[in-house]
């Protein structure tokens, strides 16, 4: 239960910060997505630096391990989580798994998106007509 706490309260304070930063970068840079491009780099960065710590010294628990990555960096950005284990794949030399893996997700998640949009038009077409 501790655990699920700790990954809970990492989530909120991770999300929030998004919120936040997000909202101040784009009201002075414009329309290009640059708060977004913001958070996936600092949460990629965020995360590689926790996990290589973390795993490789006694000095985090696993509960404060668990609030900092899957929690913050999770509520934070998913994309960390990408980044990080296409970096894994990579620095064991598993090029190309880390290449479909890396071509994949970004391919794959664009097309969703774009399914999503044509589900959402659908949808509210359908709500028109009732």
């Amino acid at each position: 239960m501790k655990l699920f706490w700790a990954i809970a309260v990492g989530a909120a304070a991770g999300g929030v910060s998004r919120f936040y930063l997000t909202v101040a970068v784009q009201q002075r840079m414009g329309s290009f997505p640059w708060g977004t491009l913001l958070i996936n780099i600092t949460g990629s960065l965020l995360l590689g630096f926790l996990m290589r710590y973390a795993l490789a010294t006694p000095a985090i628990s696993v509960e404060f391990r668990m609030l900092l990555t899957t929690g913050f960096c999770g509520g934070y950005t998913t994309f960390s989580s990408y980044s990080y284990e296409t970096a894994v794949l990579l620095e064991e030399g598993q090029f190309g798994r880390a290449a479909v893996y890396s071509v994949s997700s970004v391919l794959l998640a664009l097309f969703a998106t774009f399914c999503g949009f044509l589900l959402a038009r659908e949808f509210i077409a359908f709500r028109e007509r009732f």
